[in-house]
Parts: structure tokens; C-alpha cells; sequence
């Protein structure tokens, strides 16, 4: 049986690379693979765990197929290998950090296999996660906030949804149940986890 693709979306400061981050942790021994993106952007100390291309290797790698997905943001290049089809063919599902710009092609590639899911944050704390950060300008602060809420409101029936306003294991948790794991694989993991951080 074909796996499927949760394709999560939301703004920058909704605590998607967290989550991934998290599920890496958690879900070791479940059928869930976390799909790492190709970027021309160097890596950030605490940022996402991408694997970074020179432009022209991306081009490269886009002009040879090797991508399943791929699209342009902010002045850089981001795609998601074709090696997330053989693992869905084998019956894994696959997270990937999707773009919402993109999903409409994301969905006319993989159909019902594709899940859309919207990280989302309430705007009071979207903004307090921002200028916390602060990589951006006050101004560009609002201009996310109100993208976020512009996007929010227009997301098409079938999305699921993540609220990632509070803490974080509480957005865990509602991810886990979209991917139907059993409550005590989870319980499991967590105490692995909490073991291995401890000794």
C-alpha cells in the first residue's frame, strides 16, 4: 500500500523546522520519513538541516529529473529529491516542508496521496516569534503576520491543520494523529528520547 505525503505549509516563525526537527526525534521506529530540502542557501546554525547547492548544481540536478518537487522563493532555489517516490511506493509516509505557492503543482503531481496541512500560528504570537528572531524589519514583521492570516483564511476544504500557537509537543501531538500512529508507539518514543537526553 502506497504511503502518503504530508505536506506541511505555513509562514516563516511557525515552528515547522521545530516540528520536523521533532518527528526526526520521535518517530525513529515508525514508518515516517522527514524528506530534507535542496537549497542554494547556506545553512543556519539553528536553522533548518537542508543540504545546501551551488546554483549550479541545482540546475544541474533539476535539469537531469532529480527533483520531485521544486520551486523558487526570496532569491533561492528549493527542491525536494524524487527519492521521496520510491519511499512512498514502499508504503512510508513522507513529511515535506512544502511551499504554498507550490502546492497546487504539489497536488496535480501526487493527487490523493499528497495531504496538505497548514502549521498555523495565532498573529499575536506569530509577531512575538518574529521580532524575537529578528531577522526582519518591524515592517516586514507585519507584512508576515498579514501574509499568514491572508493564507490562513483562503486555504482550500481537505487541509488539515496544526496549531503550533502554544507548545510545541502539543502540535507534535496533533501531527501524530493526522499520520494515524498508535498513542503507544508515541508514548514509547517520547521515553526513549527523554531517556537518551538524560544519560
Amino acid at each position: 500500500m502506497a504511503g502518503k505525503l504530508f505536506y506541511l505549509m505555513g509562514s516563516s516563525g511557525a515552528g515547522k523546522d521545530s516540528l520536523l526537527k521533532l518527528c526526526l526525534d520521535r518517530l525513529q521506529n515508525q514508518p515516517v520519513l522527514v524528506a530534507h530540502r535542496y537549497i542554494t542557501r547556506l545553512p543556519e546554525h539553528e536553522g533548518e538541516n537542508h543540504i545546501w547547492l551551488p546554483a549550479g548544481e541545482f540546475r544541474k540536478r533539476r535539469a537531469l529529473g532529480l527533483f520531485a518537487m521544486h520551486w523558487s522563493a526570496n532569491g533561492y532555489h528549493y527542491g525536494i529529491g524524487c527519492e521521496i517516490d520510491l519511499w512512498l511506493a514502499r508504503g512510508h509516509h513522507v513529511l515535506v516542508n512544502g511551499s504554498r505557492a507550490f502546492l497546487a503543482q504539489a497536488q496535480e503531481r501526487y493527487g490523493a496521496v499528497l495531504i496538505p496541512v497548514l502549521v498555523k500560528v495565532a498573529p499575536d504570537q506569530l509577531r512575538r516569534r518574529l521580532i524575537d528572531r529578528g531577522r526582519e524589519t518591524p515592517d516586514e514583521v507585519e507584512n508576515r503576520v498579514a501574509r499568514s492570516a491572508r493564507f490562513a483564511a483562503g486555504i482550500l476544504p481537505g487541509t488539515a491543520t496544526v496549531d503550533n500557537s502554544g507548545e510545541l509537543e502539543q502540535a507534535y501531538r496533533q501531527l501524530a494523529d493526522l499520520l494515524d500512529l498508535p498513542a503507544d508507539a508515541l508514548a514509547e518514543n517520547a521515553l526513549s528520547e527523554r531517556a537518551a537526553n538524560e544519560s
